[in-house]
């Protein structure tokens, strides 16, 4: 590092935003746990008109230089949905956010983070929450436990030295997100196994697999389950209809049938269970970049794809069955159901679930019942402007 000053400028142009994209592989190409994203991908999250989220968010990116040479990035945005949201659930009226961080070194970090709160200053946001890349449903939270493992496919990974900048910056925990693993090739103790069993026999319950061949409407039911188990959650933004759109599209060539179940009572769509193969682990194997043959070993890998970790983005339970028995009966059976498919077709010996408020009782009691402990934890950040 030069004494020479940081200079932070917008994004402006071509050769800024391939800038501003290409400095994560030069800042963490020697983390052994890092997974370099698809290029392709990142292009399309901060791309107006690809990405819907920018249909209801305004965005900046900024870029730090020391000269000539890049030293640092960072994005700052509004989100109108989530400025529409009950304060009392942590975004609402007045809150900005920031995002994509990456610095050499704390004072490049500590004018980016000033400069992305000026931006937000000026749009007459109060408060930020931070990092979140770009919306609740991305990567939200900094990694501040777990650096020495690989995040799971849609997880984010950052520079240990991170949080102490940020918190050097002013900033405060607002909340922590959790990831548990666990060891899926055992059956889950005997009282979880009993659960099951009794909802097996219940004439009422019928977990089944989602249909792809009725993808879009499989799609529409678990986001309105969706919508309505996490309305009450820390930090929930509703999904619309072309985030709802362009979220099957993008992950439909990762759902499997077999991975993914709904729970019905009385034939009626009460919870759902979504579970992945980890897909982070070709994209490490390729660096991120699909030419010239990355794409190639992709496209093999998710014809069958074989891996050691499942994750569980998302579940969700109607609110009239929360905090019932019910609920955490047919979670242990999709669960379950999952689990026995994840090792015999997929060869996969370890599940991760999460994220999970740390204040979500329920999600917690679930993962501490079928002997999963917390491998990761990612803090969102606040600071009044």
């Amino acid at each position: 590092m030069t004494d020479a000053e940081v200079v932070i400028t917008p994004v402006s142009g071509k050769a800024d935003f391939n800038a501003f994209v290409d400095l994560a592989w030069r800042l963490n190409e020697g983390d052994p746990s890092w997974v370099p994203p698809i290029r392709s991908e990142v292009v399309e999250l901060l791309t107006p008109g690809r990405n819907p989220f920018h249909e209801h968010a305004e965005m900046q990116l900024f870029l730090g230089r020391r000269g000539e040479r890049v030293v640092g990035r960072i994005s700052a945005h509004i989100d109108r949905m989530a400025l529409a949201q009950p304060a009392e659930q942590g975004m609402g009226p007045g809150t900005g956010n920031w995002g994509l961080l990456e610095a050499e070194d704390e004072d490049t970090a500590k004018g980016l983070i000033a400069a992305a709160e000026d931006w937000l200053r000026h749009k007459g946001m109060h408060r930020v929450l931070a990092p979140i890349s770009l919306s609740i449903w991305e990567e939200p939270g900094l990694l501040v436990k777990g650096h020495d493992q690989s995040p799971t496919v849609m997880m984010g990974h950052d520079n240990p030295s991170y949080q102490g900048w940020i918190e050097n910056a002013g900033y405060s925990k607002a909340k922590s997100l959790k990831t548990w693993e666990l060891d899926i090739t055992h059956e889950f103790p005997p009282l979880i196994q009993r659960i099951i069993q009794s909802g097996e026999r219940n004439p009422r319950i019928n977990v089944r697999q989602v249909r792809l061949k009725d993808f879009e409407n499989e799609a529409q039911t678990i986001i309105a389950i969706l919508n309505d188990a996490w309305s009450n959650n820390w930090g929930f933004v509703p999904f619309t209809d072309a985030e709802i759109a362009y979220a099957g599209k993008k992950l439909k060539t990762l759902i499997r049938e077999d991975l993914n179940m709904i729970a019905e009572l009385d034939g009626k769509p009460v919870a759902f269970m979504m579970t992945l193969p980890d897909a982070n682990e070709p994209i490490k194997a390729i660096k991120g970049r699909l030419l010239p043959f990355g794409w190639i070993k992709m496209l093999l890998w998710l014809r069958n794809p074989q891996v050691r970790t499942m994750r569980v983005p998302l579940m969700g339970v109607l609110k009239e069955y929360q905090n019932s028995r019910l609920a955490s009966q047919l979670a242990f059976m999709m669960i379950e159901f999952i689990r026995r498919k994840a090792v015999s077709r997929y060869g996969a010996s370890r599940g991760e679930i999460g994220w999970i408020l740390e204040d979500n009782q329920g999600m917690n009691a679930i993962a501490e019942a079928i002997d999963s402990s917390v491998n990761r934890d990612y803090w969102i950040y606040e600071k009044a402007l």
